[in-house]
């Protein structure tokens, strides 16, 4: 029986991030799942077939007719083209894994099929692996590990690990009417950051149904046409090796994980968060092998494009794209570890409460909804004032299963926008804190030296917050730290 061809047009930040493809940058989020087991191919698409194809959007392939983006069934649709068997060569673990998945991060999904693949890696480790590749036109991270760990169980044999009910409908798309088209998702977004409260939206729904007010709301000092204004006249970061014109090559690299209760007992005697740590980590590392690189550290800094949810997590499981960005500044340039933390800390705190992910959005819902060549000109401003996109998500802190097999550990990457050749990711799953890299090879060839250092940094933390005495609360001196610990 033939399945009848129905096209609903895509919503304009999801088109977006359809259009912003580039061979060296493909607009792909891609994960690994590791498993002590053997995975069967046959089971696998049975999971597949039954928990992710739920969601009628992954039949359904993206497509662009006279400049307008459409969701249209795919009629030919056959889950042995989306679910795949593979095998890994020679000793057949970390190293090649990691050299499979950063090929299979330069290589596009066909684009006349549903943009989704799930690769079954034989004989990883002695066991499996599955690599997951799909189009971030379908979905943010956040709703795609959602998507994802509906398919997966509490047990080896059941029940599901969080059962919910997929969406009946699809969403709704912006009216026919062009200019209801340019103006509807920043009614969106303002609406949503409205319910997160603050006057700011107030004057920013002002500006968006009457642009004349925006000289008013300007000279009133409003906090919306603030941030526009930081963003046009924020500097790019430092110059460094992971900047520059990128190729066409991806590298991965991830680190053994480390206690989740350990970064925590380490945030909460130095006074920072597990966020703050982290982040701490990743900025010590990257500077260590810029250091190891003969390149000099002293007053870099390395700017970071940061996805920030703006949904409800009850609504996580609906598709379609719904985070902003902001941008973070990471001290390279500071060797002490103590004051780096507290320099991050200061970074992070400085970006609560800021609209700058409502204002992302909303370019972002422009960008799709105008021509491309405005969506290339805003992406490339917005990218040159960065060198790296980071992720850092909370997973599920039990073990899960999939296909009857536990799932031994995972990671993923967010794809990086415009010239950005770097991405960095941090999850926690079952206790555990796992640090990712991709990275351009034209940037850094070998990100696995990058994720070496990350644990060393880690210890330095560690070693302070063992030197500091019981009960201490508040902020320690910087400088007496790192000379107690020996890493001044």
């Amino acid at each position: 029986m033939a399945v009848p061809l129905i096209r609903k047009k895509v919503s304009a930040v999801d088109t977006a991030w359809l259009r912003m493809d580039r061979p060296h940058n493909l607009m792909m989020i891609a994960g690994v799942l590791m498993f002590r087991e053997r995975l069967d191919i046959a089971t696998l698409r049975r999971i597949v077939e039954e928990r992710f194809l739920v969601f009628r959007r992954f039949r359904q392939r993206p497509a662009e007719l006279a400049g307008v983006a459409v969701w249209e069934a795919d009629r030919d649709f056959d889950i042995e083209r989306h679910v795949v068997h593979t095998a890994l060569p020679g000793a057949a673990g970390r190293k090649e894994l990691q050299t499979l998945v950063s090929r299979l991060a330069t290589t596009p999904l066909d684009p006349a099929r549903p943009r989704w693949q799930f690769h079954l890696v034989d004989r990883y480790d002695g066991g499996s692996a599955v690599i997951v590749r799909i189009h971030h036109c379908y979905a943010d991270g956040i709703a795609l590990v959602r998507v994802l760990l509906s398919m997966t169980d509490a047990s080896a044999n059941g029940p599901p690990a969080m059962p919910f009910n997929p969406p009946k409908r699809e969403p709704r798309v912006a009216p026919d009417d062009p200019i209801a088209q340019l103006m509807q998702p920043f009614a969106g977004v303002l609406s949503l950051a409205k319910k997160l409260g603050g006057t700011l939206v107030d004057k920013g729904a002002e500006l968006w149904s009457d642009p004349s007010k925006a000289v008013a709301l300007a000279d009133q000092g409003g906090a919306f046409t603030a941030e526009i204004a930081k963003l046009a006249l924020m500097g790019q970061d430092s110059p460094t090796r992971f900047k520059g014109e990128p190729g066409a090559a991806k590298r991965v690299a991830w680190a053994d994980p480390i206690p989740l209760d350990e970064v925590k007992a380490v945030g909460k005697a130095l006074g920072a968060s597990i966020n703050d740590v982290l982040l701490s980590c990743v900025a010590g590392a990257l500077a260590s092998y810029l250091r190891g690189k003969g390149d000099g550290t002293e007053g870099v800094m390395i700017r970071a494009l940061v996805p920030v949810n703006l949904r409800p997590m009850e609504k996580a499981y609906k598709l379609g794209n719904q985070f902003g960005l902001v941008f973070l500044d990471l001290p390279i340039g500071m060797e002490n570890p103590v004051a780096r933390l507290y320099a991050v800390r200061g970074n992070m705190r400085a970006l609560r409460g800021s609209y700058q992910p409502v204002l992302a959005l909303g370019i972002l819902a422009a960008m799709g909804a105008g021509p491309k060549l405005l969506q290339d000109t805003l992406l490339a401003i917005l990218a040159r004032n960065a060198s790296a996109v980071m992720t850092n998500v909370p997973g599920p802190q039990q073990p899960l299963w999939l296909a009857g097999a536990r799932i031994d550990g995972l990671m993923f990457w967010v794809p990086q926008a415009g010239d950005i050749g770097v991405g960095v990711s941090i999850i926690s799953y079952d206790g555990k804190v796992q640090f990712g890299l991709i990275t351009d090879k034209a940037f850094c060839p070998d990100p696995a030296r990058v994720i070496e250092r990350f644990g060393g940094e880690f210890e330095k933390l560690v070693l302070t917050a063992l030197m500091c005495p019981w009960g201490h609360t508040g902020d320690l001196d910087p400088e007496k730290a790192a000379r107690a610990v020996g890493v001044a």
